[in-house]
């Protein structure tokens, strides 16, 4: 076997690892997505609170990210990624207390520890792309990505299989499977094999931070992440409280969600040849149509149908947005620069998602599920906007079609 060969085979199991570790990562996002504002909703005296523990997870994710990025620049993505997982599982025990206490703050405070774990983990489609050959980073990225699928499946079941595990008290039982994947994950891990880069300190090497963040390429990239991450969070948050408000039962809830992460992941199969076929920025374009048909769906009516339509193209619509911003991302950076633009990215994303994901309880509650869907306009039209410029006056961006 060359050393081609070798590489290429080390980067499809770290993938397949990666993969396995995205699914149940994911699983736990889900179930949390599926729960945490009703969650919330029984333990705040303040309804327009219900989403602030989901919100605080966000929130600890936008703190954490920078840190993340330099600490595995520094010691290794192996021990990053381990050590996140272990602050999932302090963070997930911490919010089951919180429940079963009845002490909404302890579960805001559980809930943004899950949100450090999460920004460890966030990085396994970086890792993946670090590894892998210039033509396989896109399937790379979109094959971890894929992980989802399983947590489509995996996190809402698991919702419903422990929703009254720990009755009387509702709920508490989902963090205890939170605490049992994380456990499962971190043995993974360790089959995880990423070469530890050369750290060259919190200012990295390469051009300056404000070179790179000036470049069309990354501010297309960027935003199109973070408004699609936001814009699908603020509706995904509040459809919970929508649907019990409609009196729809926590099952029916949870089958919807489990749509909308299917949905989110299962074209990640094919994302990466999309993209390699089509173009990036076409697929970006794509992705905000079916953004806007999911609020055309959601505003036409309040059946499990509307409700059910509107996730999935939402979540479609994710996809595109979040994969084509991730892939467009790698382009604007050097080796020696990846550290602190994946931190940047990723620190903007968190906190569009965490302004998002605070401000989808308070519009919900004090001006309904119309108006939640209303806010999508002005976001995802800028970045269509601007994703047909980038494609028209062509700013030296390789992955145009």
């Amino acid at each position: 076997m060359t050393t081609s060969d070798a590489q290429g085979a080390g980067s499809r199991r770290n993938v397949l690892v990666l993969a396995i570790c995205q699914a149940l990562s994911m699983s736990g996002s889900s179930l949390v997505m599926t729960i945490s504002a009703l969650a919330g909703q029984m333990l705040a005296a303040d309804k327009a609170l219900a989403t602030l523990p989901l919100a605080s997870q966000f929130i600890g994710t936008m703190c954490t990210t920078i840190p993340a990025s330099y600490l595995m620049a520094r010691f290794g993505r192996k021990l990053g990624f381990t050590l996140g997982q272990c602050i999932g599982i302090a963070g997930a025990a911490l919010a089951c207390w919180g429940i079963l206490s009845g002490n909404f703050w302890a579960f805001v405070a559980g809930s943004c520890a899950l949100g450090v774990h999460n920004a460890f983990w966030q990085y396994y489609r970086f890792a993946a792309a670090d590894t892998a050959p210039t033509d396989f980073r896109e399937r790379a990225i979109s094959y971890v990505m894929a992980g989802g699928v399983i947590a489509a499946f995996l996190g809402p079941q698991i919702a419903k299989a422990t929703y009254d595990l720990l009755s009387p008290v509702q709920y508490a039982g989902g963090y205890v499977g939170i605490i049992i994947m994380s456990t499962v994950t971190i043995v993974l891990l360790q089959a995880v094999r990423i070469p530890k880069a050369e750290f060259k300190g919190f200012r990295g090497g390469g051009r300056p931070l404000g070179e790179i963040v000036r470049q069309p390429t990354f501010i297309l990239a960027v935003t199109t992440a973070m408004f699609g991450y936001g814009v699908m969070t603020l509706v995904m948050t509040a459809t919970p409280l929508a649907m019990t408000g409609c009196g729809f039962a926590f099952a029916q809830t949870a089958t919807v969600i489990q749509w909308h992460v299917l949905a989110m992941f299962g074209p990640s199969f094919f994302t990466g040849d999309l993209i390699r076929r089509f173009g990036v920025v076409n697929v970006i374009i794509a992705g905000t149509v079916l953004n806007t048909g999911a609020m055309a769906m959601n505003l036409s009516g309040i059946d499990i149908a509307n409700f059910t339509g509107g996730l999935v193209l939402l979540g479609l619509g994710w996809n595109f947005m979040f994969i084509g911003g991730t892939t467009l991302v790698t382009e604007t950076y050097r080796p020696d620069e990846k550290a602190k633009v994946q931190a940047v990215n990723d620190f903007l994303l968190w906190t569009t998602v965490s302004v998002a994901s605070l401000s989808s309880g308070a519009i919900h509650a004090n001006f309904g599920w119309t108006a939640v869907n209303m806010v999508l306009a002005v976001p995802i039209f800028a970045i269509f906007l601007g994703a047909v410029w980038f494609r028209i006056s062509g700013p030296g961006n390789p992955s145009r079609a």
